[in-house]
């Protein structure tokens, strides 16, 4: 292979690249802290914790209650990473949820999980969605060098053809359409 033959990428970059662009399109580190704090609150009231010769079973009459908050921790944690539109609800969620294991599931997964989970779910409320890229005004392409279509293909201006009367370019706010 010659120093002008172009480099072709592997079949794991390219699968490495894609989840990388996967990843930073959602709330990805807040859902893998509310997911991992899931765990350690639903495993802990069922285990039995060997300490040398000595038996710790942390089994509580909440068993139940700490199985249903670290399964629905984990099930927040994976509904980020698939509906980012429900980030503000599942992080507070996830921190009410968190809050609510300590006095039922030892001490929230011996703390391990009531932090994850509270850090986690601010996190996720604290996530926004990136801003899209800024065109060329005069190239139409990205800063980024990704076309995105030209001035041809530029959107329309806010409030034109719009029906419903609650953009507010149009000086209405849909509040007072009902008459």
């Amino acid at each position: 292979m010659s120093a002008e033959t172009p480099a072709t990428r592997g079949r794991f970059t390219d699968w490495r690249l894609r989840f990388r662009a996967w990843r930073g399109d959602r709330p990805f580190w807040a859902g893998l802290f509310i997911l991992f704090g899931g765990f350690p609150i639903a495993y802990f009231p069922y285990a039995n914790l060997q300490l040398g010769h000595l038996t710790l079973a942390m089994a509580t009459t909440a068993g139940a209650g700490s199985l249903i908050i670290g399964v629905l921790l984990i099930v927040l944690g994976i509904s980020l990473w698939f509906q980012k539109h429900v980030r503000v609800f599942a992080g507070v969620a996830a921190i009410l949820l968190a809050l609510v294991s300590i006095p039922v599931s030892n001490l929230g997964g011996f703390v391990i999980g009531f932090l994850f989970a509270l850090i986690g779910g601010a996190m996720a409320v604290a996530w926004a969605p990136a801003a899209p890229p800024e065109a060329d005004a005069g190239t139409g392409t990205a800063v980024d060098g990704v076309s995105n279509g030209g001035p041809s293909q530029a959107p329309k201006a806010l409030g034109e053809n719009d029906l419903s009367g609650t953009i507010p370019a149009n000086g209405a706010n849909g509040r007072h359409s009902a008459g």
